[in-house]
């Protein structure tokens, strides 16, 4: 009997190519993300360090117009810190969107995997019916052989 093959191999391929590739995209989008929750994290920072200058130069006594540099500042950082974030929001649902491509993709390859996976029992089951009648064609001629021998 030929050996197995299986008709939607270029397509199971295809599929299995386009699901690598999603997932690599999905990768790079998280990295974004995670990158972007770094550049938040060092914006509050910068917040923190500008506010508490700004509540140490209070306590020590500052001019007005040092209070209305460092409260720039503040204001700076906040809007900074909101642009961010924003970016963040944008990076995180680009995320979500390639992740429901690759649960998509996944789902096609495995729907074809599970076929091939059936045809290949099928084709097993199929070479195990062909031996299993040859052993008994055989089985038969020898017997038959045996009989008009004696």
């Amino acid at each position: 009997m030929k050996k197995f093959q299986f008709s939607l191999d270029h397509v199971l391929g295809y599929k299995q190519q386009v699901l690598d590739n999603l997932q690599n995209e999905h990768a790079v989008l998280i990295q974004r993300v995670r990158q972007q929750e770094q550049v938040i994290a060092g914006l509050r920072d910068s917040y923190q360090a500008c506010n508490r200058e700004l509540r140490e130069a209070e306590i020590q006594g500052i001019t007005v117009a040092e209070a209305i540099r460092l409260e720039s500042g503040l204001r700076f950082w906040e809007k900074e810190i909101e642009k961010a974030v924003r970016l963040l929001e944008q990076y995180e649902r680009e995320a979500e969107e390639k992740r429901k491509q690759v649960v998509t993709a996944r789902q096609d390859t495995a729907s074809l995997e599970k076929l091939k996976e059936k045809k290949h029992a099928a084709y097993c089951y199929e070479v195990q019916k062909g031996e299993e009648l040859f052993i008994e064609e055989l089985v038969a001629t020898q017997r038959v052989m045996a009989a008009s021998a004696t």
